[in-house]
């Protein structure tokens, strides 16, 4: 990677250069947009970007105490004596600035760009047309989804080096902004996927964003679009008519294109026929859904414009692979954590999911594994490639490697860290030993051709089929929302009792811990220690404090809710014994819940004028809970809550001396009644995905499972306990391995529940079982090993609460630990 002077940076972005006394002259080889991910300050240049819910300004002080000398400002930092060595590159707009340096990086490219666009497929579209082509050109393409404002900009400053083709990603949520990411790319070929609803809520109408998407092209020689997308066809064909900009075109529907594809599937494969040139071809891909059928018409159209249609090519499709789009997390052997990221294996890649390999370590500590694959197409020579690979592991103090193929294995003298080869996938799984695995954190980052899906079913824990699958970006997302409505200055404590309301208790932390969310509260002290065990550093409120944890609970760090008298005296007794001093607590006031908590001022003065006198403890926070927050019907008695806490907490606040916290509300509250935040505000079921209308959150979860067994069963037979599944006719019923024991409720038997299996929903018949459930698949296509939507996309969470006849916080908590949790990241 090339460096650049500060000044010459400075130039670029049309900034003013401002230095402390002691700044020194250094390059600058990376860039940065979150403080969070740094793991390399020397050469880096932080942008310190604002947008509506976050500003990097706030972090500068404690990245240049992490190292970071270079930053982009859009006003530098008051306390200029703290920054003696940094140097400031002050501009007006710190996004537009990171956007001009990456158009000046463009300006050096000398091989073509590829730009794809569309609502759906992107990246499908960029991965495969990678893995296709990567025998015919040394490919540079953006990482994963990085398609944005900001995306593409980085996507760019990364592509710096030796390729014959560059592919990057663009999209669009809102009119005006394809113009800018159109002045970044600049492409010579384009390829338009699709249209269809997503942020259409942006748009006045499909015209306008299909307008919007396709000024990307302006300027190009080639685009690729499907004939049959007739609004998409139309639009280009106009837009472009009196351009140099050739549109190409095809079609699975007979329309008259530059290309006509005939589709023949059968159970698990497709043919793609068609006629090109002089010849007939047809085409296998190992997909049967339409989305992956017109991904790859998609790429074999470009293909074929671009007159690149060879035989290794066209091999290439019959061995394409679905695209993980995002990192999962799982459970490993012998308590280890398994990251897999084996879709794509490219060093811009790599340096992502080592960021993510941090955020999952427990304690500085914690031994961290790296499997690797042989990096396919880098632009870089392989020496040079290596030598950045062994520097990314060092910076991200990676304990041990293990590399895979024979490039890698080649270079193993450049690599410092503790290393291990192996020629094949096939020969590791051969020779290792899952004992050699203990309590470790494991990523695994190969080329999809390297298969290293056996090297995860190797050190993965084994489970049934049943799981649990957390997005950390839709939590992510869903405290964004809420934040976008917390004053900046109002902190978050977060809900992560009862496993995290059925999420996981550490992976749920870690990712807020990593958030940087202000605490974090627990049900019972077990819960807290298995945190602080975790490596979880974020101060921890224990709601339910018993006597016996007491010593625990100081040794661990947790503060507990003092809720009476009783409780305080013995905790105060226990810190007394342990020599502790100002030792945080939180007074919990009886406000109109009749649950736990003080309701009488004049004990509270006690108490608090005691803890004031004493030292011994000190008054944390002092907080209570509303009873009716989400019920309009309850709005004057949560009203008379507010001021009865009020008049409460000030008996407290009164004798203290330290700046004591103050809460009341919890999600329904933030929502309902901004106007009682408070000092800090409580965030349970909303992070979750449960909210109203006024603040936009998903549920994070998908709960699966895979279908056993399918019979039929004959007329007049019944399915199930107590012969309670009736059947007035032949048939189709399913069988999966879910039942009450792993939270699946019995009120979901004899067609209450349903589910959703191959493209449809069907009921439960008969009883649910403690392990397995009965469903009739009479209307639709199923066979052994099918995956069951158990909840998610097309079974809700809202649904399943209301034909349980409940409410969706016990559907989540009674989710069974024994159903296993697995925790993907974008």
């Amino acid at each position: 990677m090339s460096q650049l002077s500060i000044e010459k940076i400075a130039a670029v972005v049309e900034g003013t250069v401002v230095t402390g006394s002691a700044a020194k002259t250094r390059g600058v080889s990376l860039l940065s947009i979150d403080s969070r991910t740094l793991v390399d300050p020397e050469g880096c240049l932080f942008f310190a970007l604002v947008g509506e819910r976050h500003d990097g300004h706030r972090h500068l002080l404690e990245l240049y105490e992490k190292g970071v000398r270079h930053f982009v400002v859009s006003a530098p930092p008051q306390e200029s004596d703290a920054f003696q060595e940094a140097s400031f590159i002050v501009v007006k707009n710190t996004l537009t600035a990171l956007q001009q340096l990456s158009a000046f990086i463009r300006n050096e490219f000398q091989f073509p760009v590829l730009a794809i666009t569309g609502s759906n497929g992107k990246t499908i579209v960029k991965e495969w047309l990678f893995d296709l082509l990567q025998q015919e050109f040394r490919i540079f393409r953006s990482p994963k989804s990085y398609n944005s404002q900001v995306g593409v900009p980085l996507s760019i400053w990364n592509m710096q080096g030796d390729a014959e083709l560059g592919i990057l990603e663009a999209g669009v949520s809102k009119p005006g902004e394809m113009e800018k990411l159109t002045g970044l790319i600049r492409p010579e070929m384009g390829l338009f996927t699709n249209i269809g609803d997503a942020h259409q809520e942006n748009f006045s109408s499909m015209e306008e964003k299909v307008g919007e998407k396709l000024r990307l092209f302006e300027g190009a020689n080639l685009l690729v679009c499907r004939r049959d997308q007739e609004l998409v066809f139309q639009m280009a064909s106009e837009k472009y008519a009196s351009s140099e900009t050739r549109i190409f075109s095809w079609s699975t529907n007979g329309l008259p294109a530059d290309l006509a594809f005939t589709v023949k599937s059968s159970q698990a494969t497709t043919q793609l026929l068609f006629e090109w040139g002089k010849s007939s071809y047809a085409i296998p891909i190992p997909f049967v859904d339409e989305a992956s059928i017109e991904n790859a018409c998609h790429c074999l159209a470009l293909i074929c414009a671009k007159g690149w249609l060879s035989d290794s090519v066209i091999c290439g499709f019959e061995s394409l692979q679905a695209v993980a789009m995002r990192l999962e997390l799982k459970q490993g052997v012998n308590g280890c954590t398994l990251i897999n990221d084996f879709y794509n294996s490219d060093i811009n890649s790599l340096e992502i999911a080592l960021q993510f390999l941090n955020q999952q370590t427990g304690f500085p500590s914690q031994r961290k594994t790296v499997i690797l694959s042989d990096i396919k197409q880098s632009g870089f020579a392989p020496y040079q490639l290596y030598t950045e690979v062994n520097r990314l592991l060092q910076l991200n103090r990676v304990n041990q490697l293990i590399g895979i193929g024979s490039v890698i294995q080649e270079h193993r003298g450049v690599f410092q860290v503790l290393a291990q080869f192996y020629e094949s996938t096939q020969e590791f799984v051969k020779q290792a030993k899952t004992e050699d695995f203990q309590n470790e954190v494991i990523l695994l980052k190969g080329a999809r051709e390297f298969r290293f899906e056996s090297v995860s079913s190797l050190l993965q824990k084994k489970y049934h089929r049943t799981q649990l699958e957390i997005s950390l970006n839709t939590l992510v997302e869903n405290l964004n929302a809420f934040r976008a409505v917390i004053k900046p200055e109002t902190r978050i404590m977060v809900m992560v009792k009862a496993f995290s309301y059925g999420s996981g208790t550490v992976e749920i932390a870690r990712a807020l811990e990593y958030q940087k969310v202000n605490y974090l509260a627990v049900a019972v002290a077990d819960e807290g220690i298995e945190l602080r065990q975790a490596g979880i550093e974020t101060p921890i409120l224990v709601m339910n404090p018993e006597e016996h944890s007491f010593d625990a609970m100081i040794e661990y760090r947790l503060e507990p809710n003092i809720y009476s008298w009783e409780v305080f005296r013995k905790f105060n007794k226990v810190a007394a014994h342990s020599a502790v001093s100002q030792y945080p607590v939180h007074i919990k006031l009886e406000t109109g819940m009749n649950r736990l908590g003080f309701s009488d001022a004049e004990e509270l003065a006690e108490i608090a004028s005691q803890v004031q006198q004493e030292g011994i403890l000190r008054v944390q926070s002092v907080f209570s809970h509303l009873a009716a927050t989400d019920e309009p019907l309850h709005d004057a008695f949560t009203r008379r809550q507010y001021e009865r806490f009020e008049q409460l907490a000030d008996v407290v606040v009164a004798n203290q001396k330290n700046k004591v916290i103050r809460h009341i509300l919890n999600s329904a509250g933030i929502e309902r009644f901004p106007e009682f935040q408070m000092d800090m505000v409580r965030l349970g079921i909303g992070l979750y995905g449960v909210a109203s209308e006024s603040i936009d959150v998903r549920p994070i979860a998908r709960w699966t499972t895979a279908v056993s067994q399918v019979k039929t069963v004959l007329k007049q037979e019944t399915v199930g306990y107590g012969r309670k599944g009736k059947v007035d006719r032949h048939k189709q019923i399913a069988v999966i391995p879910v039942g009450y024991a792993d939270g699946y409720n019995r009120r979901f038997s004899n067609g209450v529940g349903k589910v959703w299996v191959n493209g449809g929903r069907v009921p439960v018949i008969g009883n649910v079982c403690m392990d397995m459930t009965m469903i009739d698949v009479s209307e639709v296509e199923v066979e052994a090993g099918d995956l069951v939507e158990l909840m998610g996309e097309h079974i809700g969470l809202m649904e399943l609460a209301a034909w349980a006849e409940t409410i969706p916080y016990e559907i989540l908590t009674g989710i069974s630990q024994r159903v296993r949790r697995v925790y993907s990241q974008e």
